[in-house]
């Protein structure tokens, strides 16, 4: 009998019970409000309840409002969520428009199935206070509380200091995302605004063991009530009740076990005819044997074919032996180091190797055992979403070939006791460090140095978004320079790929304060026009050579992008070009900074719309560098003729001392730049 009709009388002779019951919808994605492509553990809308646990029900609004999900009696809107790295974004819903909430209780969440992000801070919410100083860390909004008429409320973001005259009625603490937080200590963003922006969530699936069995059956993985289980869902029928401790009822059991056993049999059988023709087959090779004693030259060449084609068919096309399998192994084509190399390559780590520190790890100095010198980034936590950031950055790079952007050489294996990325060295420190941090009074980044690496930085962006991939944390600091002045631009591990034809990413804004696209920070949608605002800070860094923010400056000119925007507009951009670059002395120079100015004024523009793409840039960039150039040959070309040109005439020559003020001049404006 066929193995096929074997099965199909053993499902149609499975216990009604088990197929009695409909469950439809839900094999199928769904939207809910603007959040599209949801699935399992997600229900709502157009999903039945049963398609996922109850803690994963959302309430759907409507096509533009963001879903409600309700977790321990508070309601949170639902901003983003990423069922690949298993995060949400949300807002508390009594806080979405008002710092004032009817009921005043903290934010707490079922640790066992949500966990707050570690990239969250803690901001404070003070109400009914009655203080005799008020500290400068404090900061004060209104709000009526209770039906008072008037009330004295505070904020505070971080860890509340310990500070005896605090005395408030009721205080309550709701995270936020780091970088809101950041935004609201500088003033640059308001309270109203942070709490809109919500906080970062990681959720797991408390049935997750039940479910990976399931989709081994095939099945879709659902969750009943009365009692709480989670159940097989197959073709809309129940196929596998896992009940409480994840077992199969008794009836299915027994289904499933002559299931096994005819599957058994039909192994043995392959099995017997996998046997059958490797004895046909050395028969063969025994009879070929045995005529080669005759055509012995006939007998090796047919071995020669016969192995090659042998192993051309059981080699994979892939050379990866897989990553975290240690030393000698590759992940998507790069080296896996062990630990211990990279140990001794940066000589235990010493601090005194350190390159730079970053938001997400520190950079050592280091040399291999085959002599390379490297650069080796060690993160700092070994967490789910610092190994979501690793391993994103492996596989971006190993996609990559640019020659302006840092060559990756390996990493560590992901289970290794730190994660380790190896880099090529790059010895010259970054943009940020010649500008405004250790080498900013070297001198050494000219007009035309700086147009330079505006160009190869351009170029390096609109090379990832053409390869689909948005880098997310464009910003001086990442932008190293080889002795040459040549750009390589680093950090990937915020890189997020755009699928084809996507206007956009949903996902939390994440970034460096002072270069986040503001209409990303607001509508949660990253495209690669956010990458186009962040260069635009960097062009207005590499006229002005200031960092991106800077508390010291006055209020309003704290965000260097609000004050580049503000000084362009007012026509002052005098003010904001660096005097070193000769912007008051050299024509050409002046000339080719407004021009950079007006490109980074387009970039910062705060509809994304507005905004050039990175071809463009790099287009516009080119033909001031070209107009730079024209400038410069004019300036040699006035001189000759003026050197040459008594020598047609009949009369007269310039005199030494006249020639020699002609050079000194031009050298001196040529220098400047």
């Amino acid at each position: 009998m066929h193995l096929p009709f074997i099965l199909l009388l053993l499902i149609s002779a499975a216990p009604p019970s088990l197929t009695a019951a409909s469950y439809p919808n839900c094999s199928t994605t769904f939207s809910c409000g603007p959040i599209h492509n949801l699935t399992y553990p997600f229900t709502g809308g157009g999903r039945p309840t049963y398609c996922g646990p109850p803690q994963f029900h959302l309430t759907c609004l409507n096509p533009t409002t963001h879903p409600e999900l309700t977790l321990n009696s508070l309601t949170y809107r639902v901003l983003a969520i990423n069922q690949t790295q298993q995060t949400l974004t949300l807002a508390r819903s009594d806080l979405y428009n008002t710092p004032c909430p009817q009921k005043l209780i903290n934010t707490t969440l079922n640790s066992s199935i949500f966990t707050l992000d570690s990239d969250n801070v803690k901001l404070n919410l003070f109400y009914g206070c009655f203080l005799s100083i008020i500290p400068q860390s404090l900061k004060a909004f209104s709000c009526n509380v209770n039906g008072a008429e008037s009330s004295d409320a505070y904020y505070f973001v971080g860890l509340v200091p310990v500070i005896n005259y605090i005395q408030c009625a009721v205080s309550v603490v709701v995270p936020i995302l780091g970088i809101a937080g950041e935004r609201l200590r500088s003033n640059l963003a308001t309270l109203d605004d942070v709490l809109v922006s919500g906080f970062g969530v990681k959720y797991s699936d408390p049935f997750s063991d039940q479910c990976l069995n399931c989709s081994k059956l095939g099945g879709q993985c659902g969750v009943l009530a009365n009692p709480i289980r989670p159940v097989c869902i197959c073709q809309d029928k129940l196929c596998v009740d896992a009940g409480k401790h994840g077992k199969s009822t008794p009836k299915l059991s027994i289904v499933i076990s002559v299931v096994g056993a005819v599957i058994a049999g039909a192994a043995i059988t392959w099995l017997y005819f996998f046997w059958w023709q490797r004895r046909k087959q050395k028969t063969a090779q025994s009879a070929t044997h045995i005529e080669s004693k005759d055509h012995p030259a006939t007998s090796a060449k047919s071995l020669t074919t016969a192995t090659s084609t042998h192993f051309t068919k059981s080699i994979p096309s892939y050379t990866s032996s897989g990553f975290g399998s240690g030393k000698g192994s590759t992940y998507f084509g790069v080296q896996v180091f062990d630990y211990a190399e990279l140990e001794e390559a940066t000589d235990n780590f010493n601090p005194s190797r350190e390159l730079g520190d970053g938001g997400f790890g520190t950079v050592y100095y280091g040399t291999l055992q085959d002599g390379r010198v490297v650069a080796v980034k060690r993160l700092y936590e070994n967490n789910f979403k610092r190994v979501q950031q690793f391993m994103n950055e492996v596989e971006i790079l190993t996609k990559l070939d640019h020659k302006n952007l840092v060559k990756l050489y390996g990493c560590t294996s992901k289970r290794s006791r730190d994660l380790l990325l190896v880099y090529e060295y790059i010895p010259n420190g970054t943009v940020a460090d010649h500008l405004h941090g250790k080498q900013a009074n070297s001198g050494l980044l000219s007009w035309s140095v700086r147009l330079k690496i505006a160009i190869e930085t351009a170029e390096a962006l609109a090379y990832l978004h053409v390869s689909g991939i948005i880098h997310r944390d464009v910003k001086s600091n990442n932008i190293l320079l080889d002795n040459s002045f040549c750009v390589k631009v680093a950090d990937f591990g915020l890189s997020r790929l755009n699928p084809n034809n996507a206007t956009h990413v949903s996902t939390a804004p994440q970034g460096t304060p002072g270069y986040v696209d503001p209409e990303y920070y607001k509508l949660f949608q990253l495209t690669d026009k956010s990458d186009v605002y962040s260069f635009g800070v960097v062009l207005v860094e590499l006229i002005s050579s200031l960092p991106a923010l800077d508390s010291s400056r006055d209020r309003l000119d704290i965000n260097l992008a609000s004050m580049a925007i503000s000084k362009i507009q007012n026509q002052t951009i005098n003010e904001l070009i660096d005097p070193r670059l000769g912007f008051k002395s050299n024509a050409s120079v002046e000339k080719m900074t407004t021009l950079v100015a007006e490109l980074a004024f387009r970039c910062l523009q705060e509809e994304k719309d507005l905004r050039p793409t990175m071809q463009e840039v790099v287009d516009t960039l080119k033909e001031i560098q070209c107009e730079d150039s024209d400038a410069q040959k004019a300036v040699v070309l006035d001189i000759r003729v003026e050197e040459v040109a008594p020598l047609k005439g009949k009369e007269g020559s310039f005199s030494p001392d006249s020639v020699a003020d002609k050079w000194i001049s031009n050298s001196t404006s040529i220098h400047s730049e």
